[in-house]
Formats: C-alpha cells, structure tokens, sequence
C-alpha cells in the first residue's frame, strides 16, 4: 500500500514532468521571428520551364546549437544538390547572419532582415568558390503558415540575372535525402 508521502512524491514529479513539457524550447530574442517555422517541413518544384525532368526541393527546419542558431536543410531530387544553412544573430554586426554550404562544393554568407511584420525576409549574401561566375545572390521570401514563397537574382559574371523561384508548401515529416 502506498503511503501519502510516495503519493505526493508522484504526485510532484508528475506535476513537474507537466510543467516541463509545456516549455517551449529557448531560442535567441533575435531568432523569435523563426519559431513558427521551426520543426517544419517543406516541398517546392524548382521544374524550369521546358524541363525534361522535375527538380523537387525539400526541406527541413529546426533548432539549433541551444537555441542560438537556426538550422535548415534542403535537397532537390533527393541529393542532386543540396545544402545546410546556419542562421544566428551577430551580436557584433547587430543583423542576423548566416552561412549556406552546398554539395556542389561553394558556400554563401550574408544577413537578412524581417520586413512586413516578420512576413518577408530579405537576403543578400556572398557566394565564394562558385563554379559559374555567380559572386552574389539576393532574395526575398514571403512566409505564411502554410506557404512560404522564394524569389532570387544572381550577379553573375557582374551582371543581374533572374535567379530561382518557387512556391513552397508545408508538408508532413520526411527525411531530407542526400545521396
């Protein structure tokens, strides 16, 4: 039989595993525009027009690093070509920051900003060691819960040049492939 001393020991951790589980993970002040992002999935079609075969883009978001980053990862056909982003707040540059890495070997950094009521965000970063010219991407994407719509431009070979674009739709969990 249990005495009420054990009854209210469960009672108390019972209570205390509660109040743990309504917690939400810490994430930098800074990064709080990203939540209801994070633990999110995403499907877009990076199809050219014209093009033989489809590019379909999925994505992953999450915490990362105790909440000081923000991490996603994406790949198109299921590791054709891919990559990881990293996005934290530089506390000396005062901008959110990130660096984006890929599989075909080059890698960005730059910062973006909230616009719209933390709506849009606008990227500008530098590309190093691209095989194609391509030194600098700017874009901007506009975020909803359920859709989140990206458009970009390049400067390649110093000129502007229409970049990628896509509409993105929320999807249920899948893993992000690379091969």
């Amino acid at each position: 039989m249990l005495r009420v001393s054990q009854v209210l020991l469960i009672l108390l951790l019972s209570l205390f595993s509660f109040s743990l589980q309504a917690e939400q993970p810490t994430l930098h002040p800074k990064l709080e525009p990203f939540r209801p992002y994070l633990d999110t999935y995403w499907q877009g079609d990076l199809t050219q027009s014209g093009a033989a075969e489809k590019m379909i883009d999925r994505s992953h978001w999450q915490r990362a690093l105790n909440g000081n980053a923000i991490k996603t990862v994406h790949s198109i056909n299921d590791g054709v070509y891919g990559g990881e982003s990293i996005i934290y707040w530089d506390e000396a540059k005062q901008s959110i920051n990130y660096y984006y890495f890929t599989t075909a070997g080059f890698y960005t950094h730059g910062s973006m900003t909230f616009e719209d009521n933390n709506q849009r965000i606008i990227a500008r970063e530098a590309v190093e060691n691209n095989a194609n010219g391509i030194t600098m991407v700017e874009s901007v994407s506009t975020l909803s819960a359920d859709t989140l719509i990206v458009s970009s431009r390049y400067l390649q070979n110093g000129e502007w040049v229409p970049g990628h674009s896509a509409t993105y739709q929320r999807v249920a969990p899948h893993q992000v492939k690379f091969k």
